[in-house]
């Protein structure tokens, strides 16, 4: 019967050393290699972000990836049943992680490989390498000490840091948890920044790499390098002088575009309030936006610009035509009056222009045609050439086109308000290209934010030409230019406080009942100044817009014309643009009847 049962005993050892290693041999064999092998993600290295001049405005530095293998963990391993707790309790500081979640984490079954933080600094590695080292020797000492932390382990990673804090932050935007772009240019040419994740598979035993098992590998390719346009330091004007002013001024919030006139490349683009990337938990959320491209509002009177263009490319009148402009004029349902009460005005063309008359500018807009109706349509195909209510070009995430509504659709009142500036919506990078236009000849180039990419393999690669269209002749926009002087140079003008010594400002001053967000009807102001320098040959186009100033004066002379003179000075120095030494040309502004 002994015997018997050991024949039993062997023949069932037997029938299964031939199952397992005849008939399901491979299947074993791959269980085996599954638990024994591991394989991770190779983080790409993410490109970097310059300004124009090749200063660092994003930059990733190493970090690492703090992971645990959840087997090492178990009762089996550690002899104690609390070791994902005793883990997370010391893990939990150092990370800065909630305790509950990492002893979840570290309880996961089935699977030897958990995420416990991303892109930590190397500081914390060190932390926590050092603090396994101290639990190996006090395990060593005291039998009853357990080394909670064998299973937590780091992988190479990278993290993304701003130099500059919150500088162009708006431009920019941010890398989110999953290091993808989440705003700004880091969102818009996050495929051409990330570069292809490369992967790993290797044979691991108690979490580390055995050598001599081999491994396979597909090497991760770096990102491309963005160079933008702007220019870190005039970026840092712009945003220092549109920062003071909203806080002064107790406004929503405010923007300042730079941009060369000749190339359609923008110097700055500057935003307030704004967002330190590096720390976006210290950010209100209504910051988080590019509002230069985003914000649609209705720009008053510096679009009275191409109102004038418009006049002027149709031979309707000259800068010294004759306006009688009254106190009130009544059009359609409506009395529209300008911004102060005043006796009958004796203004030539220009006159309006510098006065800011927006009486004088239906006037003048209502000549385009035989009929209003007819005067509507050329005015909009102007407006459309300017490129009101279409795209900038820029492609930037959010962006608005701005509302502009086909002639037929225009209301009573709009016909009458939108040549000067109401009823009519657009972006800030809108209202500084159509000055920019003028200030090129006429010539409109679309704008630009990316000069180009660098490859990881050290080659640059332009960015596409921007596209040109004509606008107005040459001439008309050199008339243009030395009316828009007079708003700057002359004592009747409303852009005196843009005056720069030794330059000749060509400008205009904008100042229209704001739309507010939040009940969709008129409540402030939208305070605008808008203007290129040299008048007589442009290098430089600096816009400004101020929303919803509560505090002080609102007109946008007052507290944009400030901000236009700071930092088109300190961008003329920048760029080291001469004075043309010309004379102004001193147009006539009023007539004696």
């Amino acid at each position: 019967m002994v015997s018997l049962a050991l024949t039993l005993v062997m023949i069932a050892f037997v029938v299964r050393l031939l199952q397992v290693q005849a008939v399901d041999a491979s299947e074993y064999a791959a269980k085996a290699d599954q638990n024994r092998y591991v394989g991770r993600v190779l983080a790409a290295e993410r490109g970097g972000i310059t300004d124009r001049n090749g200063v660092d405005l994003a930059i990733s530095t190493d970090a690492n990836d703090i992971t645990a293998d959840p087997t090492m963990f178990t009762r089996e391993q550690l002899k104690v049943d609390d070791g994902p707790e005793q883990a997370a309790a010391l893990l939990a500081p150092i990370l800065g992680a909630d305790q509950e979640t990492l002893t979840e984490k570290l309880r996961t079954k089935n699977t030897r490989y958990v995420l416990l933080a991303r892109r930590q600094t190397p500081q914390v590695w060190n932390q926590i390498s050092d603090l396994k080292t101290a639990l190996v020797k006090k395990a060593r000492e005291d039998k009853a000490t357990v080394n909670a932390l064998a299973g937590v382990f780091q992988e190479p990673s990278s993290k993304r840091v701003y130099p500059n804090g919150d500088l162009a932050a708006a431009i920019l935007g941010w890398v989110n948890a999953e290091g993808k772009g989440g705003g700004g240019v880091e969102q818009q040419l996050n495929q051409q920044l990330a570069g292809k994740d490369g992967k790993i598979r290797y044979a691991q035993s108690g979490g580390r790499l055995v050598p001599t098992a081999g491994s396979t590998e597909t090497p991760a390719v770096a990102g491309s390098d963005v160079e933008l346009t702007i220019d870190r330091d005039i970026q840092w004007a712009a945003q220092n002088a549109i920062t003071e002013q909203v806080k002064k001024s107790e406004a929503d919030r405010g923007y300042v575009i730079v941009q060369d006139t000749r190339t359609g490349e923008i110097l700055a683009m500057a935003n307030s309030p704004g967002f330190d990337p590096n720390d976006l938990s210290q950010a209100n959320p209504g910051s988080l936006h590019n509002w230069a491209l985003e914000d649609a509002y209705e720009p008053g009177s510096t679009a009275k610009v191409m109102s004038m263009a418009a006049v002027l490319e149709e031979n309707v009148a000259t800068p010294g035509t004759h306006v009688t402009v009254p106190n009130r004029l009544h059009r359609g349902d409506r009395l529209f009056k300008d911004d102060i009460n005043h006796p009958t005005w004796y203004l030539t063309l220009n006159g309006v222009l510098a006065k800011s008359s927006n009486i004088g500018t239906i006037l003048a807009t209502g000549e385009l045609g035989r009929n209003q109706r007819e005067s509507n349509e050329i005015l909009y195909s102007y407006l459309r050439k300017f490129g009101i209510g279409s795209p900038t070009g820029l492609g930037f995430p959010g962006e608005t086109k701005g509302i502009l509504a086909a002639p037929g659709d225009w209301s009573t009142s709009q016909q009458y308000t939108i040549p000067f500036g109401q009823g009519v919506s657009i972006n800030a990078m809108q209202a500084a290209s159509v000055y920019s236009t003028i200030a090129n000849g006429g010539v409109r180039v679309e704008p630009t934010l990316v000069r180009g990419t660098k490859g990881p393999d050290g080659r640059f690669t332009p960015a596409p030409k921007p596209g040109k269209s004509r606008v107005v002749s040459e001439k008309t926009a050199k008339t243009l230019a030395r009316m828009l002087e007079s708003v700057v140079d002359d004592e009747e003008g409303t852009g005196t406080k843009a005056r720069i010594p030794g330059y000749r400002v060509a400008g205009k001053t904008g100042t229209a009942n704001r739309v507010d967000p939040a009940t969709g009807r008129y409540s402030g102001y939208t305070s605008s100044f808008a203007g290129f320098a040299p008048a007589d040959n442009p290098r430089i186009t600096v816009y400004c817009a101020i929303q919803n100033a509560t505090k002080g004066n609102y007109f946008g002379g007052q507290i944009c014309g400030p901000i236009y003179k700071e930092v088109m000075e300190f961008a003329l120095k920048t760029l080291q643009v001469p004075p043309t030494g010309a004379k102004p040309a001193n147009l006539p502004v009023a007539f004696t009847p």
